[in-house]
């Protein structure tokens, strides 16, 4: 009874069918149990008699991306890692290691607090004499060769050695050796105020020998070609805990200073293998994404401006202590890391210096995810912008329990790679049990597939564990740096997200940002925050990713509403949503302080929405900064000191203005700007307003030529905002104007409610038609006809509530038949040689007139003669005939009587433009003022006695 036939099937529920039952693809069982949904749905509405739902679209054939110039160049080898934009970097200027000639007032108050016993002689300046050692690689002196340069030489040649752990270390040391309490102190600190036991940074103060022999043990037994600095906690923040605060710059300074002895003493030694000293940069005890309260997610211990001033802090003592290189590690919150990075990219913006950046993140376990929920690519997503040299993972897990992640990130990374995990997982007193073979062992895949440039050990490792590791790596070569092709767009939530590559529900190349968590785009969001609901507010955040948003624009501007404080507490919120916070933010705030504040919240790549030159370029440029010191992309609105942009041309003008200052002044990269030519309302019955769909398509395309890279996005909803309350009208102009923007312009990003979201294809003939002649202003009535369909719509919404039967729909402007053709119709036109001739004998053949008019005696003329009142009526001539031979036979000449007049005209209309004569009647009165021309001149002698006025 229930069979069904497969011809029965409707074409998608066949499809769908096909997929599953022959395996055709990976997410059939999905798309079916999204259609059974749907189906039982209905099966419900009908029971309720409620309207059904509307049908899953299924999965969308994906349009192709409109391609410009600038898409079709073929990648070339990468020779370096990406440099960072800085002179310095961009020129491979070496640093100059002297560290006393870097005096600005940053580094000044710093230096001016440290507690080094010797603080006013201490010595900062490492640079070597350049005729040291030979000046080609594999040898190094400072402040003569580029560490940059050295690196990318190194890293390209072998997999270079890096250490283990100075904590395991230091455990076997007190294993043997006493290292207690008294120890940690020393003489200098015996009677502090709290125990300091487990302070390992301390030890490089109290203990600099031991200290000393770990780093001379990786570098002799290990083999390593760069160390760490024993400076893992050494912060304000983490050496709170030992009230050690005031210590930082000293215990970084010492730190550094330790492992640049040992360094220089062991290349003293070969110099051919120089060892360097890099500063390490932990995580701090503290996370900006992690509320420390159970009861309230938006609280936090921690601010990015705290982390960023404790960061330069320890990055001012590494430096002076000797570093080579500057190592963020064990990343378990990626704000934290991006805190770091901006204070790194300070110091080298106050000092002018390149020192080559490292960056290490910790997924913590299988999930493969931070502490703080990022994805390995999320994470780098986030970071890329600071343009590290390396970037790795460390800690967490082993090797083998990494492998998945390297793998999924060395197909990411644009820079060099590196790994140092652990030595397996800790047992269960906390200890590790894999022996360096083992190490060696569980590594040797990440050299099998060449992911890895530079390779060491985190907890639990030792010397003998980096130089079993080394011995493997020597027999295989490094990583080959991926090929640069174009720059693409790359934000990140918990997750990443490449702006060129993604398609949005409905098969269009297009990042749909959710435009429901605006208080101007949603009534429901604005009362939701005005009530202080945050909950609520985020229950819409998740449904706008459910239903199709690749991005959430979050807006908090009300005259009501403190901004500021609204918009840090919605992200810090939303960031530890996992369903709202993997995708990236669009933090949308008509104050620019207000964005900032948000983007020190987020731990991903988000978008600014916006800037322009409204402000005038010196702020406009200051702005752009500041956001690219934060990784942020940018908006940019169609705006400059005169106003808004309304024609393509200005559209054009404007953003090609910011482009080349953004570009060229800022160092701002192309791919993360996106222009906002301003979507303007149409539809409103104003003429100036019908051309505002086309100019901003236009633009577009204008603009994605011009500006190589950029990304174009509109507020679409502005567009239809002259039929409020008609979604299906609404949404339906947004379908065409979208369809014709995106694949024929190349639009890239909209602010859009995805859910409403129409495909060109789900709109009916008619309804079209009249989008297409709105939005393309292609008929004069465009707006009067669409008005009448809003009307019957709306008609139809309140016959549906009312139960009532619906409204018969307009006609609308007929379509015009086309009418049944014979062979006469369709004759090609042929060149017109003289006008159209009457159909007489004479006009036809060109007969000329004889002009002997005496001839011409037909009765109805002869009739008006005899009427004539002519005094000399009968002997009037009326023949005008002329000699044949008077003047020549050839046009421009003519003879009455010989030539047709016809013709004549048709020669001389066609060959000239011809003169005629003016008004006689101005000229009577111009003569008449100079002239007596009154009654008794106008009746003359004849009608002297006529029998009224004659004059005029």
């Amino acid at each position: 009874h229930e069979m069904l036939s497969i011809d029965d099937l409707e074409d998608d529920m066949k499809e769908l069918c096909e997929n599953l039952v022959l395996n055709k693809s990976e997410d059939a069982t999905e798309e079916m149990l999204k259609r059974t949904a749907y189906e039982r749905a209905c099966i419900d509405a009908k029971k309720k008699g409620l309207p059904l739902p509307r049908k899953p679209r299924g999965k969308p054939v994906k349009r192709p991306r409109l391609l410009f110039d600038y898409d079709k160049v073929e990648p070339q080898p990468a020779i370096e890692p990406p440099l960072p934009s800085s002179y310095a970097a961009q020129n491979h200027i070496p640093n100059p290691y002297r560290n006393s000639l870097c005096t600005h007032e940053k580094i000044m108050e710093i230096r001016a607090k440290a507690t080094n016993p010797n603080r006013d002689s201490l010595n900062i300046d490492y640079a070597q004499e350049e005729s040291l050692y030979p000046e080609s690689f594999p040898y190094f002196v400072r402040g003569r060769d580029s560490m940059r340069r050295y690196i990318t030489s190194l890293f390209t040649s072998q997999i270079a050695i890096y250490d283990g752990a100075m904590g395991t270390m230091i455990q076997n040391y007190a294993k043997k050796n006493k290292l207690e309490e008294e120890e940690y102190r020393g003489a200098r600190f015996k009677d502090w105020s709290c125990n300091v036991k487990g302070n390992n940074d301390m030890l490089s103060i109290t203990q600099p020998a031991v200290i000393q022999d770990i780093y001379r043990q990786y570098l002799e037994i290990g083999g390593s070609n760069l160390i760490g600095t024993n400076t893992f906690s050494s912060t304000t923040i983490a050496m709170a805990d030992y009230e050690m605060e005031d210590y930082v710059y000293e215990l970084n300074y010492e730190g550094a200073r330790l492992a640049r002895e040992v360094c220089d003493e062991v290349t003293a030694r070969d110099p051919s293998k120089p060892r360097f000293v890099v500063g390490a940069i932990g995580p701090t005890n503290r996370t900006g994404s992690i509320s420390p309260s159970v009861e309230d997610p938006a609280a936090r211990n921690v601010t990015f401006d705290e982390l960023v001033e404790t960061y330069f802090e320890q990055i001012v003592g590494l430096v002076d202590g000797g570093a080579d290189i500057l190592m963020v590690e064990t990343i378990f919150d990626t704000l934290n890391a991006k805190a770091a990075l901006y204070a790194v990219g300070e110091y080298l913006e106050c000092t002018g210096l390149d020192i080559p950046v490292f960056v290490s993140g910790t997924l913590v376990d299988q999930s493969g995810r931070t502490l703080s929920g990022q994805t390995g690519e999320a994470f780098y997503a986030s970071i890329r912008h600071a343009k590290p040299m390396c970037v790795g993972l460390n800690c967490a897990l082993g090797a083998i329990h990494m492998r998945p992640f390297v793998e999924r990130l060395s197909r990411v990374v644009e820079c060099f790679m590196h790994v140092y995990s652990n030595a397996g997982l800790p047992n269960a007193m906390g200890g590790y049990d894999d022996t360096p073979e083992d190490m060696a062992r569980e590594n040797r895949v990440f050299f099998e597939n060449g992911w890895l440039n530079m390779v060491g050990g985190c907890c639990g490792s030792t010397p003998p564990h980096i130089k079993a590791i080394a011995e493997v790596a020597k027999e295989y070569a490094p990583r080959k740096l991926p090929d640069i092709g174009r720059p693409k767009m790359w934000l990140s939530g918990l997750e990443d997200l490449v702006v060129e590559d993604v398609h949005n529900h409905l098969g269009l190349p297009f990042l749909n940002v959710g435009e429901r968590c605006n208080i101007s785009g949603s009534i429901k969001f604005k009362k939701l925050m005005m009530a202080g609901d945050y909950s609520s507010a985020m229950d819409i955040a998740k449904k706008q990713v459910e239903d199709g948003a690749h991005v959430i624009d979050i807006n908090v501007d009300d005259g009501l509403l403190d901004g500021l404080a609204a918009m840090q507490k919605f992200v810090k919120i939303a960031v530890t949503e996992p369903e709202v916070a993997k995708v990236p933010f669009m933090l949308d705030a008509s104050k620019f302080e207000i964005v900032l504040a948000g983007l020190k919240w987020c731990q991903g790549k988000p978008i600014v929405n916006s800037i322009s030159l409204k402000v005038g370029e010196q702020l406009f440029k200051e702005q752009a900064t500041l956001l690219k010191k934060h990784g942020a992309a940018v908006v940019v609105m169609a705006f400059d000191e005169k106003g808004q942009a309304a024609t393509e041309e200005e559209k054009v003008r404007i953003c090609k203005r910011s482009y080349d200052i953004l570009v060229n002044e800022v160092k701002f990269p192309p791919e993360d700007i996106v222009f906002d030519p301003n979507v303007l309302t149409i539809g409103t019955g104003m003429e100036e307003h019908a051309n505002y769909g086309v100019d901003f398509i236009k633009a577009t395309k204008t603009i994605k030529e011009q500006c190589p890279y950029v990304k174009v996005s509109g507020g679409i909803s502005n567009l239809s905002f002259g039929f409020r309350g008609v979604t299906k009208i609404r949404e339906s102009i947004h379908a065409v104007f979208l369809h014709h923007a995106i694949l024929e312009s190349g639009m890239d990003v909209g602010i859009v409610n995805a859910h409403e979201m129409l495909s060109i294809d789900d709109l009916e003939d008619d309804m079209k038609e009249l989008c297409e002649n709105l939005v393309l202003n292609k008929s004069e009535d465009a707006t009067e006809e669409m008005l009448k369909r809003t009307a019957y719509e709306r008609a139809c919404i309140d016959a549906k509530k009312k139960g009532l039967p619906l409204p018969r729909k307009p006609r609308g402007k007929p379509v015009k038949r086309p009418r049944l053709l014979f062979d006469y119709d369709k004759v090609e036109p042929q060149p017109a040689i003289e006008p159209p001739l009457p159909s007489s004998y004479a006009a036809q053949n060109h007969i000329p007139n004889p002009y002997r008019n005496s001839l011409c005696t037909h009765e109805k003329i002869m009739e008006i003669r005899a009427k004539a009142t002519n005094p000399n009526r009968d002997s009037l001539n009326i023949d005008y005939a002329q000699e044949e031979s008077l003047y020549p036979e050839s046009f421009p000449y003519f003879v009455r009587g010989r030539d047709s007049m016809r013709r004549y005209i048709t020669s001389l209309f066609t060959s000239q433009i011809a003169i005629y004569d003016g008004a006689m009647g101005t000229m009577i009165q111009n003569y008449a003022k100079k002239n007596k021309l009154e009654e008794e001149e106008y009746r003359g002698e004849r009608f002297k006695d006529w029998s009224c006025n004659v004059k005029g």
